[in-house]
């Protein structure tokens, strides 16, 4: 199918509105966007972990909609949230890495890309976008989109509580930050900080429509947790089970927790029958040795995890609950983490921004429905902590290419019938292999993706010499 239709038929779908579910409210929708941090897709007991306990996300799972097939736009974490907050895709912004995106190995083949360094002020957020309607604004917690001059506060959000990166430590003080500084009790665990400054924010605002960004700092690395949840975990460990680090357990409890204090919140302000919230995650989890030598988690049965384009790195857990959306519904839709300002913003009645890759999915909410077919992209033209290979990547229906550009090979799966992208096609479906070529390569012009270069000091002997976590020492400004 040619692109010029794929377009059209995005545009059909963006006229698609809402049921009268969400038409008819005399009150405009609250919205609670809640983002974990590293955690895999199946890293939760409703998206299949027998290990890990998260009763308080697995309610708003009942009570709301699963999507098992919603993707990250980008395997690692700033690029993602960027496409969250303004709707586009990572290569169109030019963030395709981690920031500040380090090229960790100066012995590969290649030599990644320079990446932009803080989301541009003039790109629209979904803060933006929503504050001419009335919006309060607040988020709380990791906004790793740029340092001083490029915070949340410069972007939409009338109250913050954040750091620009990531924490030294869970407990106070070591996640009091730079930028900027934020205080707490000693022993304080940030999990449980972020919950409580989000259920107050609420509180205050009831009054108000509100859009609350909650982006978690858990269950990233490094991997601390409280004492009596490690106990807790430690004795529930099997041989050969798939899920068994007591100490990420424990922090995926607590990150359940703090989402259960901001339901709470919701709740018991009477807003849970005027409330949209949604859990969501920014990459796959981190089945790389590169915390203390050793997995963090498992993504099986998806293949690899953070750092890589298949589908452990960017297939997210996903689940919506609100009025209007459909209860206990399972929905295998493709979504994209470019999808929620275009949804948000229709189901505020507000126009999206000219220019967005994404498209509303407000539709599925109230129905079961499918949505005319569209590619989905990736493009990360970097080498990654946890190994990933610099890579693009176009999915669209049941078929998945990636390129790799080390040596512009291409893999081919069919994900609907291999989720753990085993059997490569690109031999036996030549076809397939040139749609998905033309529209990847079309994509990549359009977006004005750029590509990483040929190493002068390209030494495959010395080539992993780079990797942070494999130094000596590398683990001693944690303190481990």
């Amino acid at each position: 199918m040619e692109r010029r239709q794929f377009l059209r038929q995005l545009a059909g779908a963006a006229a698609v509105l809402p049921t009268a579910a969400f038409q008819a409210r005399k009150k405009p929708l609250n919205f609670v966007f809640i983002l974990a941090d590293d955690l895999g897709w199946t890293d939760l007991s409703s998206f299949g972990s027998q290990f890990y306990e998260t009763p308080n996300i697995d309610r708003l799972a009942q009570q709301g909609t699963r999507f098992t097939n919603a993707y990250a736009a980008c395997p690692v974490c700033s690029p993602t949230r960027a496409s969250i907050m303004t709707g586009k895709y990572p290569a169109r912004l030019g963030i395709t890495n981690y920031l500040p995106g380090k090229h960790p190995t100066p012995y590969s083949k290649l030599i990644g890309v320079d990446c932009v360094q803080q989301l541009p002020l003039e790109e629209k957020t979904i803060a933006e976008v929503l504050k001419p309607a009335g919006y309060r604004t607040g988020q709380f917690g990791k906004w790793h989109l740029g340092g001083e001059g490029f915070g949340p506060d410069r972007q939409g959000f009338d109250t913050t509580f954040a750091a620009q990166g990531g924490v030294g430590s869970y407990f106070y003080p070591g996640w009091r930050g730079k930028s900027p500084v934020i205080e707490g009790k000693q022993g304080e665990y940030i999990t449980d900080r972020l919950g409580d400054e989000a259920a107050a924010f609420i509180q205050a605002n009831r009054a108000n429509p509100f859009f609350v960004y909650l982006p978690h700092f858990a269950p990233h690395v490094p991997l601390e947790s409280k004492k009596e949840y490690i106990r807790k975990y430690s004795a529930k460990i099997r041989s050969g089970a798939r899920h068994y680090d007591p100490v990420y357990a424990g922090m995926i409890q607590s990150l359940d927790d703090s989402v259960g204090r901001v339901v709470k919140a919701v709740e018991e302000n009477g807003l849970a029958d005027n409330t949209i919230v949604v859990f969501n995650s920014d990459n796959g989890g981190l089945s790389a040795p590169e915390w203390l030598l050793k997995p963090t988690t498992s993504n099986w049965p998806l293949r690899e995890g953070k750092g890589h384009v298949y589908e452990g790195g960017i297939r997210v857990p996903l689940i919506i609950r609100g009025p209007g959306v459909r209860k206990g519904a399972v929905d295998d839709t493709p979504i994209s983490s470019v999808d929620y300002l275009p949804t948000f913003a229709e189901l505020a009645g507000v126009p999206a921004p000219e220019g967005v890759d994404g498209r509303s999915f407000a539709a599925l909410l109230p129905a079961a429905r499918r949505l005319p077919p569209r590619p989905l992209y990736w493009h990360y033209p970097h080498y990654s902590n946890q190994l990933g290979r610099p890579a693009s990547a176009v999915r669209l229906g049941e078929y998945k290419l990636i390129r790799f550009h080390e040596d512009n090979h291409v893999e081919l799966y069919r994900v609907t019938a291999d989720i753990g992208e085993q059997a490569d096609l690109a031999e036996t479906q030549k076809a397939k292999v040139q749609e998905l070529t033309r529209l990847l390569d079309a994509w990549l012009k359009e977006v004005d993706a750029k590509f990483p270069t040929p190493n002068p000091n390209y030494d495959p002997v010395r080539e992993a010499e780079g990797y942070w976590w494999k130094q000596p020492g590398a683990y001693e400004r944690f303190g481990k």
